[in-house]
């Protein structure tokens, strides 16, 4: 009886991995005689949606015993002990459709986030400060008498879904699971078949990771393999570019100011009582929309897409003239607006001034949300916008999520939800594979979760690009009046709004 052959023991690798695809992918510094470390899942970034797929791994029955790793830049430990005073919120905040939030219940994250930290709103109130047009959203259609109002959307701070997401990988136990923290990639490429027993590593991604934090001057570097290498590193991916993977997309010449603001109470309190409202006002003569999303203790964070000169101008005012300003976009003409973003610090009048004058001589419109009375210090910051999406998502062995794959305009705040839409079908992708007896980083494998989640990716963002290339038109010319009639007609057909609404939260 002969003996079964290493190589007959080895994972089957396609000869297009072995000698074509992976053939051609960047390799970046040399190989050290090292053995590397060897791990079913290797995921590169440590931001919601790289964290969000550890966590859902862990959270599986069928994937929990996984040997996986992180690698995060930044100090994780910091990260877990973020906290802040019940007053006071960070800037980077997002808006969770009701998809991402049943996706973070069903992995056991939701129970770690601080709900005091948590909003959610009920409807949402779009119009045109060009044309008044204007639409509303909400579910009191499909909301049944004497039953509370469901939710559009839920605002959190992106530090309080790490922070959850961490405690939940750490209530996940230590075996099988290694964080890299304040840990880079200083390489990335493909393995060696010279083993003298063990999977042939020459199809597989090998990282060079190197500590960055304090005392790292006396660590060395790290090698570590990966049967499946996940990019969730961001718009500048060095796992994507490992993969040759390319891009296609532009930069839209704007740049996204956000801030969060202490707000005035209504003058009229809501119906029902715990009713809460987003506002969006696109500003067309101002290059894009400025949105107040709430928060807890009658806070809201701003985000107002502007062009790049605009944005340097408002960073640069006082904190009265800021909320001013603020306060103006939602309420005066594109006209006033104008000027208002003209007036020098050496000019007599004020925009204080300016506003109070203007709001007189105004027909203010019924949804004007109210009035932002204080900027929290520090939270004033401005970060450019883009449009990104890779031609693919997938590689032998390698697969992007979020950023890493796509990057979309912020107006309807799908960014962050698309990411965790991705990385929920990425792990019932590599679930699928485990209980059938699957290689996890082949590409027939993959293709499951490029399938499902490639085409809705790009069919919102190019959605959110559409819609921001129509609203950045300013005048009275035919889109202008065409844009105005959508938004009329799509409000009065609620059937129409509840699809673009199901739409929006992933169903």
């Amino acid at each position: 009886m002969h003996p079964i052959s290493r190589a007959a023991l080895r994972p089957y690798i396609c000869a297009s991995c072995r000698y074509g695809i992976g053939a051609s992918r960047r390799r970046f510094g040399t190989k050290p005689d090292q053995t590397p470390d060897i791990y079913d899942v290797v995921c590169v970034g440590g931001g919601p949606a790289g964290l969000g797929l550890l966590a859902a791994l862990r959270a599986s029955p069928i994937t929990s015993k996984l040997k996986v790793a992180l690698v995060e830049s930044q100090d994780l430990n910091k990260a877990q002990a973020w906290n802040m005073p019940s007053d006071q919120f960070s800037n980077r905040v997002s808006s969770l459709t009701p998809s991402s939030a049943s996706f973070l219940r069903k992995i056991g994250a939701w129970e770690h986030l601080d709900t005091n930290r948590v909003q959610e709103y009920q409807e949402m109130q779009v119009w045109d400060g060009e044309t008044g047009s204007r639409i509303s959203f909400d579910w009191s259609m499909e909301t049944p008498p004497f039953e509370d109002m469901r939710t559009v959307a839920t605002m959190t701070e992106n530090l309080n879904l790490v922070r959850a997401l961490l405690g939940r990988i750490a209530a996940s136990g230590d075996q099988g699971l290694t964080l890299f923290s304040n840990t880079t990639v200083a390489s990335i490429e493909n393995g060696s078949d010279l083993q003298a027993s063990g999977p042939d590593l020459s199809a597989w991604p090998v990282l060079s990771v190197k500590p960055t934090g304090p005392g790292s001057e006396t660590k060395g570097i790290s090698r570590i393999a990966a049967r499946l290498l996940v990019g969730a590193d961001g718009i500048n991916s060095p796992v994507r570019s490992f993969a040759d993977i390319p891009t296609q997309g532009w930069d839209y010449n704007r740049h996204g100011i956000v801030a969060t603001l202490a707000l005035a109470d209504l003058d009229t309190p809501p119906f029902p009582a715990n009713l809460r409202t987003a506002y969006q006002r696109f500003l067309p003569a101002l290059g894009g929309p400025i949105a107040l999303l709430p928060l807890p203790n009658n806070h809201a964070t701003l985000v107002w897409s502007t062009t790049p000169e605009n944005a340097a101008y408002l960073k640069s005012l006082s904190p009265s003239a800021f909320l001013a300003m603020v306060n103006a976009a939602f309420r005066l003409s594109m006209t006033d607006l104008k000027y208002m973003m003209g007036i020098e610090r050496s000019e007599q009048t004020s925009h204080e001034d300016e506003l109070a004058w203007h709001v007189q001589h105004t027909s203010l419109p019924s949804q004007t949300p109210p009035l932002a009375t204080a900027v929290q210090q520090g939270t004033v910051a401005s970060f450019p916008l883009r449009f990104r999406h890779a031609a693919q998502y997938i590689s032998p062995r390698v697969a992007l999520v979020g950023d890493a794959a796509h990057v979309i305009h912020p107006l309807a705040g799908q960014g962050l939800n698309l990411g965790l839409a991705d990385v929920a079908a990425l792990s019932r992708t590599i679930e699928y594979a485990v209980s059938h007896g699957m290689d996890i980083g082949d590409l027939l494998t993959l293709e499951r979760y490029s399938s499902e989640r490639y085409l809705p990716n790009a069919k919102i963002g190019g959605a959110c690009d559409l819609l921001h290339k129509m609203y950045t038109i300013p005048g009275q010319g035919p889109i202008t009046w065409a844009r105005s009639l959508g938004l009329d007609v799509i409000d009065k057909l609620p059937f129409v709004k509840s699809f673009l609404m199901k739409n929006a939260e992933g169903h």
